[in-house]
């Protein structure tokens, strides 16, 4: 009885790797087929942070009020991430500022340093809104819209934050529409995130392409049915789980001018 038991375990996850694998090449392959025809996305959407702004003073900042501890920024980064999915799994919404001072907290307890939530507030929110962008992000999206694309910013900030942001960052006018989970309530990379976006634009997910310089965020895109083009900015990683996007490039110039070649 045990034996049997072991081997329709056996049988069912080898089925269940043969369908994910199924999956994984019928995304990949659909992604090849759009590149070899051409085919233009109706909609670039944009992550914000890191991928259009620079968030080294930011980081500067953070790594102060942990008192000089720069080591410690990534694990910082992916404790904000993993706190802002925690509430998502459990139906909350807090700022992802807010989650970032939170998580902040938490990194700077576990290493015996004391930090108070307005120091760990005052670390993030002032500095995440007055970052500028990367050096070639304006001339981009300026040449994305001449090639008659539509631009729409996608990201987990706040509203409020986001608006802060390209007004400081002089990047208001570039974009057609900005969108932010904090109207519907769920982070990226909740399929639920994409699956909306796409439905506030009326474009299906295939003909959404999604902008990223996070790995996960790209993830959730094609898991979602979107297209990507991956920004490979220092640290940044591809999931080696996930499907590949269909562009990948160091910068936005040059992603732009893959786009661009799009018919």
């Amino acid at each position: 009885m045990k034996n049997e038991r072991r081997n329709f375990i056996k049988k069912t996850t080898l089925l269940g790797l043969g369908a994910a694998a199924t999956s994984h090449r019928s995304l990949a392959a659909d992604s090849h087929v759009e590149i070899e025809n051409n085919i233009r996305p109706k909609v670039l959407f944009f992550d914000v942070n890191e991928t259009l702004l620079d968030l080294t003073a930011m980081k500067d900042s953070v790594g102060k009020a942990l008192g000089g501890r720069s080591d410690l920024l990534p694990l910082w980064f992916t404790t904000m991430l993993q706190y802002s999915l925690v509430s998502t799994v459990g139906r909350q919404y807090n700022d992802f500022g807010i989650i970032g001072a939170a998580a902040l907290q938490m990194v700077a307890a576990n290493h015996g340093i004391s930090i108070t939530e307005k120091e760990a507030q005052d670390a993030i929110l002032g500095p995440i809104r007055s970052l500028p962008a990367h050096p070639e992000v304006k001339a981009s999206l300026q040449q994305l819209r001449d090639a008659g694309y539509k631009l729409v910013s996608f990201t987990n900030s706040s509203n409020k934050g986001v608006k802060t942001q390209f007004e400081n960052a002089g990047l208001l006018d570039y974009f057609d529409e900005k969108l932010s989970i904090e109207d519907m309530g769920k982070f990226k990379p909740h399929t639920d995130a994409y699956d909306w976006a796409a439905r506030k634009m009326d474009v299906k997910p295939s003909e959404s392409l999604l902008v990223a310089a996070h790995g996960w965020d790209i993830a959730g895109a094609l898991w979602a049915g979107w297209r990507g083009a991956f920004i490979s900015r220092p640290g940044a990683q591809l999931y080696p789980l996930a499907p590949k996007p269909e562009i990948n490039e160091s910068n936005l110039a040059l992603v732009t001018q893959r786009l661009i070649s799009l018919k």
